[in-house]
């Protein structure tokens, strides 16, 4: 299939393209001639009638060389022998001086995650649409406060090959579907929202029966009414409790990107040069595994046809690793580890997470709320913004809860969660035995580019965090 959708249909001589690529990269110490093929479709439902409905094919390449710490890149979205002979001349100009040996090549690996998948075509148009405007009516009935509801559904199927100097190549099929749905409720002139969603590298099959998307239309119409009843935060320093699953967003922007090689091979993040030192409280383990089937996060292989690998970056506390792309590994010693990503065949590599969790631990979640007197506890996030050099965070939650001599109180209204990542790591006192990944919608966005990944975590007890609140 790649094949034909590169070569065969685009009537280009595949030992002619071969040759260019050599040639590009003969003093290269790495680089590769990326090749895309993308189509995608969105469905967007709101005020009980279809709001948008829209289709896509993108393609293009990028090609690259790597000589030191330099790259040069070019790329277009017209597929061609002529177009890509352009682009070797571009590229060859960041090897000039340099006398590199380009580096072996990724290992090979039989494993092909979404091979036979393709959810554009695991079911027709008007069964999709039929599904958000069941999903609205559904929300409708089960509760008068509504007032509204907006569904959306979304898939693409990405086709890529790979070639590398010396005629290696690499092919991956990349299929992704999101379902999501928010609700808006209103009771006393008050009006909330609640919003839930899943997703995978799967067809629509899942999200097609009703048993899913019952469920998350109910888990969205829960936080809404949930917020209805909620009060002004209180302000100031406490424990905060993390609920398992989705709260993994705070560990993936606070910690994980400041474990990405590029941040520390430049010593920019705050874990620089501490491999093998204590960075966390005992019974912390990060992982980032990109293997996973059918996670948003997985795929069988990295933008520069590395394996994905399960890559333990904090063991029990201590700083095991990095995330790397090859670029940055070969110019700090280590090994790449499949996290050279980039968001399509116009972006350039950068290393990325794939699906960033903790491990659980093994204490009931019923505890960890009882040990707390005075605190939060948290179960759902939205924006956050973090400084990668120091770990600062600030995250607002969508759904918290007042923890008051150990039990669970009021819902709280207007939350932010202050701290610093480093520090946090430091301050985990508890750690559940319930891990769990989320849904299937994260999203990672890292200088401009944004790819899909995933998070996860067990209930999670961190002291002094400062809360930000809107209680007087």
């Amino acid at each position: 299939m790649a094949s034909d959708l590169f070569f065969d249909a685009a009537e280009m001589d595949r030992s002619r393209v071969q040759q260019l690529v050599d040639e590009s990269l003969r003093d290269a110490d790495d680089g590769e001639l990326f090749l895309e093929y993308r189509q995608s479709e969105s469905f967007v439902f709101d005020d009980g009638r279809l709001k948008a409905a829209t289709f896509d094919t993108t393609q293009g390449f990028g090609l690259r060389a790597v000589a030191g710490e330099a790259t040069g890149y070019a790329h277009a979205s017209e597929i061609s022998e002529e177009a890509i002979r352009r682009a070797a001349n571009t590229v060859r100009a960041v090897t000039k001086g340099h006398s590199g040996s380009v580096a072996m090549s990724p290992a090979r690996t039989n494993r092909k995650l979404y091979a036979d998948i393709d959810p554009l075509h695991s079911a027709n148009f008007e069964t999709k649409v039929k599904l958000l405007g069941e999903m609205n009516e559904y929300a409708r009935r089960k509760d008068s406060r509504v007032r509204q509801v907006s569904c959306s559904l979304s898939g693409e199927w990405q086709n890529v090959e790979i070639l590398r100097a010396g005629g290696e190549v690499y092919r991956d099929i990349r299929p992704l579907v999101r379902l999501n749905v928010s609700v808006v409720v209103e009771e006393n002139g008050r009006q909330e929202a609640g919003n839930f969603g899943g997703g995978g590298r799967e067809g629509y099959e899942t999200y097609l029966d009703a048993r899913y998307w019952q469920a998350t239309v109910d888990e969205a119409l829960r936080q809404a009414l949930v917020n209805l009843t909620s009060v002004p935060a209180p302000p100031g320093e406490m424990p905060v409790v993390l609920g398992p699953g989705w709260p993994g967003i705070l560990l993936h922007e606070a910690i994980g990107h400041g474990l990405e090689g590029d941040f520390n091979r430049k010593k920019t993040s705050a874990f620089a040069g501490l491999l093998g030192e204590r960075v966390a409280a005992p019974g912390v383990t990060v992982v980032d595994d990109g293997t996973i089937a059918n996670r948003r996060g997985s795929l069988s292989i990295d933008d520069e046809g590395t394996p994905t690998s399960r890559t333990v970056l904090i063991e029990d506390g201590i700083l095991k690793g990095y995330m790397q792309d090859r670029q940055n590994a070969r110019l700090m010693g280590m090994q790449p580890t499949g996290n050279g990503r980039r968001e399509s065949f116009s972006s350039s590599i950068m290393p990325r997470m794939t699906n960033t969790y903790m491990l659980g631990g093994n204490t009931d979640p019923a505890e960890i709320i009882a040990s707390v007197d005075r605190g939060v506890y948290a179960t759902n996030f939205g924006g956050g913004q973090v400084d990668i050099t120091n770990g600062k965070f600030v995250f607002s939650c969508t759904e918290a809860y007042l923890i008051e001599n150990g039990k669970l109180g009021p819902a709280i209204k207007g939350a932010t969660l202050i701290g610093d990542g480093p520090v946090a790591l430091q301050h985990v006192k508890a750690i559940g035995n319930d891990m769990k990944l989320d849904t299937g919608v994260g999203t990672c966005g890292k200088n401009g580019q944004s790819v899909p990944v995933g998070v996860g975590q067990p209930t999670l007890r961190i002291d002094g965090l400062t809360v930000g609140g809107t209680a007087a």
